[in-house]
Order: structure tokens, then sequence, then C-alpha cells
């Protein structure tokens, strides 16, 4: 009987860690399944994008079917419903059609190690109307469903402008969470909307377009140095944003957000980018323990602490930093990492060699404002230190890591060839995707 390597979820980690299974193992006496509830892959960070109509999605995704094909292991659509660590089996959920015909029923898949990567959901904090009035940005789906709102209402304005040009009609639209998803999309809205002139709305333009930007905290972007968070917000507020800090959202209408001050903002579309929390499994995970916040807990090689077999990586993980007793933050840097590290200790795992310990290594970060700044900060080696970058440079750092993600997940000959296909598709496919 084969060596049966189960992988949850197909993110950054998940995905670069079944490449390197099936790469190493093959598939004469190993199969290595990717078990994943979306058809394809795109990097998360580019989800702004998405949603703004600015990427085609279709043209940057990956297929799990046809990647599995190219590396050696087999993938399993369907979503993770529980685990049985007695027989060893993750059950998988039964899938529907859009008419909720059954297509696959429940069914179990056994596994000798596991590896849970199926990554985090946005945190509501239990604010009352977010789930039932907010958009959320946490894959295609959603990306796809924000963009086709977008356009909707940006047509509703052309029309309304085309017919009475000295009409106040806006599309109005509120982001809570000042962080990396909160901060690109803002700007990344400005940039598509400057576009869509081109586009057969010649009265739409970015004057047409209020955008709202909530967060909680004292400021946005808590995880760069203060002056560059405030270098971003003075760029967010010359393109137009409105950002309110020290706001915090009590309740979620339709059609409008509650502040804590009583205060009510208006918007055609609200996202809720606020915060991240693990993804609550229908079925529970078998006893393994958890973070209040839904988090598997794991030891220092990615194990979770009560089995052996089973590891944890990326957002759906508690890991904590050795150093600073604080958990690895959720970021697409963390989930690449930890993939390594899950790879090398289940190889170590199987030959019965010793364990590593899971290294964390900040490498910065980066927020990129669309066309019109990128800023962020790198560990700089060279100057004994965190070095803050802005501008240009920032810009082609930015860049760089989705091209590392690129070779991570197809290596390096075929991720060059992606890294130049996207330079020809730059020039010659349209500027925003709207359909």
């Amino acid at each position: 009987m084969k060596t049966q390597i189960v992988v949850v979820g197909g993110g950054a980690g998940g995905l670069e860690l079944v490449r390197r299974l099936g790469a190493k193992f093959g598939r004469e006496k190993y199969d290595i399944i990717l078990v994943e509830r979306n058809p394809t892959h795109i990097w998360k960070p580019l989800l702004h994008e998405v949603a703004a109509g600015s990427l085609d999605a279709n043209l940057d995704e990956v297929g799990y079917r046809s990647h599995g094909h190219r590396w050696g292991y087999r993938f399993f659509y369907g979503s993770l419903e529980a685990i049985d660590r007695t027989k060893r089996q993750v059950v998988i959920a039964p899938m529907f059609d859009e008419n909720g015909q059954e297509v696959i029923a429940q069914h179990r898949i056994r596994y000798d190690y596991l590896v849970l990567a199926f990554g985090a959901v946005s945190n509501d904090f239990g604010t009352p109307g977010v789930k039932e009035n907010c958009l959320f940005l946490e894959d295609r789906t959603q990306a796809d469903r924000f963009r086709t709102k977008l356009l909707n209402n940006c047509l509703r304005v052309s029309r309304t402008l085309s017919v009475d040009s000295t009409s106040d009609a806006m599309v109005n639209i509120a982001i809570v969470g000042g962080g990396a998803t909160g901060v690109e999309l803002a700007a990344e809205l400005y940039n598509s909307a400057a576009a869509l002139r081109h586009y057969g709305l010649e009265v739409f333009d970015e004057s047409r377009l209020k955008v709202t930007l909530i967060e909680a905290g004292p400021r946005i972007l808590p995880a760069l140095p203060e002056k560059l968070a405030a270098s971003a917000q003075a760029e967010l507020e010359a393109l137009g944003v409105d950002v309110r800090t020290n706001t915090q959202v009590t309740r979620a209408d339709a059609g409008a957000l509650v502040m804590r001050s009583g205060e009510s903002v208006k918007a055609d579309l609200m996202l809720w980018a606020a915060g991240v929390r693990g993804a609550k499994i229908q079925g529970g995970l078998d006893g393994l323990e958890m973070t209040p916040n839904n988090q598997i807990k794991v030891r220092d090689t990615l194990q979770t602490t009560l089995d052996d077999r089973i590891f944890a990586i990326g957002d759906c993980c508690n890991c904590i930093i050795a150093e600073t007793g604080k958990p690895v933050p959720p970021r697409a840097q963390s989930a690449a990492q930890m993939s390594k590290t899950a790879f090398h200790n289940i190889v170590s795992l199987i030959a019965k060699k010793p364990l590593e310990a899971f290294v964390y290594r900040d490498r910065g970060s980066l927020i990129s404002l669309s066309r019109f700044s990128t800023v962020g900060s790198l560990m700089g080696n060279l100057v004994g230190g965190r070095m803050a970058i802005e501008g240009y440079f920032a810009r082609i750092a930015y860049i760089s890591l989705y091209r590392m993600h690129l070779i991570g997940i197809h290596g390096w000959i075929k991720g060059l060839i992606l890294i130049l296909i996207g330079h020809v598709n730059q020039v010659v496919r349209p500027k925003l995707k709207l359909h």
C-alpha cells in the first residue's frame, strides 16, 4: 500500500508543499493528495486587483488538475468536513451543483501524514449585520462578486450622468480595515475608475468614486513603520480616499455602516477586511488543540500539539515565535516559509531522521497603492536591520514577491517563462476586466 500524504488547502503554502512532495516522492510508492474547495489557485495578495477589475484572474490562475499532473500529485475537489484521527482519515463534505443536486457524496480519504493548510477567513468580531450586508475578499469567487457589483454601480452612475450631466450621482464604497487588503483595494479602485472612460463609460471617471477607509486602530498599516504608514495615508487622501482612524463600526445595515459615535457612512458597496481568524470546520478537528481565534496550535516543528502525523501551516495555524512570544503573522510569506519546513520535516519523519524547528524570517511588508505608489519595509541585511523603501524600488520589490511565488509553485523553468509571458500580457491584454 502506498504511503499517503494529504494536504488540505491549495493556497500559497499548500500548493508549494504538494509540488515539492510530488517532485520528491513521485507516484510509484507515494500518493500525494491535495484537497481544495476551489478548482483553481490565485495568489491571495492579488485578489484586490481581481476585485477592482485590473487583473484578469483567468490569465493568472493555476488549475490544480493540470498542475497536479505536472508535479505528481492528485487533486480532490472538495471541502474538509472533519478529521478522524483514530482511523487516520479526513472526511470530505458532499458537493452540490447550483441547483442543489449532489454531485459528490460525502467520502473519506485515508492519510499516513496530514497537512492542514486551509487558511483563514475574515473576522467580523461578532459585529451585527456584517455577514448579511458586507462583502469579503477571501477567494476568487468573492473578488468576482465584488467586481460585478462595482461595475453595475459604475454603469448606473454613468447612465444617470448621460441623462443629467448636473447630477451628483456617485459610487460610494466603504472599506472596513486599514491593513494591506483594505489599503491596496482603496488605491486600486481609483486606478480602475480612471480607466473606465476608455471602455465605454465616457462620462464616468474617478471623480465619481467616493471611497471611505475605516480603521479602528490609531493608524492604518500597523505592520509598517509609522512614517511609511503616514506616507501611504497621504497618498490615499491625495487620491480622494476618506481615511478614518480610531473609528469603530458597531453595526452594518443595508447600505450603511454605523459607527460607535452614532454616525452612519452610507455606501453602495461595503467590504469587510478588518481581521482574520481560523476557518471553522463543520465536524471539528477531532480534539486538536485550538486557540480562541480558532487556529490550530502547533509545536516549533509545525506538528500539531496532540498528533505527530498532523501538521498545520499558514493562516490556519498558531505558531509562536520563540524570540518574541508572538504568533507568526498571517502573510503569504509565512505560509511559503512554513511549506519548506513542513516538507523537510515530513521527509525526515518518513526517514526517521531528526526534525527541524521552524524559524520565521520576516522579509518585511510591502503595500502596493496600484500605479500610484508602493511603500514598505524590507529586512536590509546589508544595512544591519529593517530598511524602509518607497517608490520605484519598492514597486520592483513588490512585483518580485509574486515572481518568487510563481517559481515556488511551478519551478524555475516554467516560473521564468510565466514571468516573461506576464510582461507580454501587460502590453497586449486589456487593462480592465469588464465581464
